[in-house]
């Protein structure tokens, strides 16, 4: 029963059936307890984040139950999925899991949240008790793996992320940040990030809207923002030039209506929003109206194929580390699956051992010579431990086996050595 990994990401979903298949942080523990009876494996652990949702498992378990459990828990049809997404097993799936660690499988290449978020999800499925030995294990190879990357390439060294992508979009759009306001929706990692990048690109002013003002006030504190609460949003719309959402909300955050009528108090100045979030925080419908520029993650192409470019040596030098972490992992797996077969061949010869003393201790009892018993011992011993062994070998040189008499003479150095 090995590792799999299944899923969708932004390489084969839409933003909108990636938001349609994405858990909400709040019913993560309950989804995983419930996949793993369902599924009947034996561990199992979920990553959800704005690019992808996948799972990783150990058990045997079809693409076809996969995709039917996805489809129920999440009420889509099956033939959404079924173009859409990926299942890799074994070292395919090892190797995922890496890159997803290590950023090499992101949207934007590099980008460090992912680490954080696979981190959360291992944290997540211990807690929910679904994994245990066999996928921690994989994760901590992942993690192994990602962090040699970050130390031993510079695929991290430049501020590379979603976030940062977003603020380089503004300043394309706006040719002079510090004469913007930006308005960002939400108060988690991602709003944290494109604060940072705001500030160093002197944003004339910031402002953060959340629903609760504690989170965001930490953020006012920390990049001279000012704090608003999200049910004051609309009043505060008509003075943003730049608005940056990402929430966990399962509903739109910002309506075609609003926004018009921002526009109209703004008297038609643009507006630049983006769309960070999945599901989607500021309806599609935005679009369709004259002087707003709107992005959502999947528009953030252009600014990813850019860094992608910029980083394709570091990129190269991250495979090889995992390539090498990949083998580790397949060497500690292949030394745990010999262990079953140790342990039953050890149990089988101490049957044979404690049997053989129970009679030469009786005999010992009755009298016996004790040389005579160790003798009739040893070669009890000796012809019941080879019994089965020699007719394999026997077996295998009628049937032309070669593999099995070198492993023999290999396990037990029988190979004479020419002088």
């Amino acid at each position: 029963m090995g590792l799999l990994a299944f899923g969708i990401n932004h390489k084969s979903a839409s933003v909108d059936l990636r938001g349609q298949i994405a858990f909400a942080p709040e019913i993560v523990v309950s989804s995983l307890q419930n996949a793993r009876s369902e599924l009947d494996v034996q561990e199992i652990a979920l990553l959800s984040t704005c690019n992808r949702t996948e799972v990783y498992i150990q058990g045997d378990v079809s693409d076809g139950q996969l995709l039917n459990w996805l489809a129920t828990t999440k009420n889509v049809e099956l033939n959404q999925l079924q173009e859409r997404y990926y299942c890799h097993r074994g070292e395919q799936a090892i190797s995922h899991m890496m890159r997803v660690a290590s950023g090499l499988d992101s949207l934007v290449l590099g980008e460090p949240q992912i680490f954080g978020q696979i981190k959360s999800a291992y944290a997540v499925g211990r807690e929910a008790g679904t994994v245990a030995t066999f996928l921690n294990q994989a994760f901590q190879q992942a993690f192994s793996a990602a962090k040699r990357v970050r130390s031993e390439t510079a695929i991290g060294k430049n501020p590379v992320s979603v976030a940062y992508a977003s603020v380089s979009l503004a300043a394309q759009i706006f040719t002079n940040l510090s004469d913007a306001h930006a308005l960002l929706i939400g108060a988690g990692e991602t709003i944290d990030l494109v604060a940072k990048h705001l500030k160093e690109r002197n944003i004339g002013h910031m402002t953060v809207a959340n629903r609760t003002l504690s989170r965001a006030k930490q953020l006012g504190e920390d990049y001279s923002a000012d704090v608003i609460l999200l049910s004051d949003i609309h009043d505060f719309l008509p003075k943003a030039d730049i608005i940056i959402s990402s929430t966990a909300s399962q509903l739109p955050i910002l309506g075609k209506g609003a926004v018009e009528s921002a526009l109209k108090k703004r008297k038609h100045k643009p507006m630049f929003l983006v769309d960070i979030a999945v599901p989607r925080d500021i309806e599609p419908e935005v679009e369709e109206l004259s002087d707003v520029y709107l992005y959502t993650v999947d528009d953030l192409e252009e600014v990813v194929q850019d860094n992608i470019r910029a980083r394709s040596s570091a990129a190269d030098m991250a495979q090889n580390i995992i390539d090498e972490e990949v083998e580790s992992w397949s060497r500690q797996n292949r030394a745990l699956a010999v262990v079953d077969t140790i342990r039953a061949f050890r149990s089988s010869v101490e049957t044979i051992r404690d049997d053989e003393v129970e009679k030469a201790l009786g005999s010992l009892k009755r009298g016996q010579d004790s040389v005579q018993v160790i003798t009739t011992l040893a070669r009890n011993l000796t012809n019941k431990l080879l019994h089965k062994p020699t007719k394999r070998l026997k077996q295998a040189g009628e049937e032309g086996r070669e593999d099995a008499i070198h492993t023999t003479n290999e396990l037990f150095d029988l190979t004479k050595k020419k002088h």
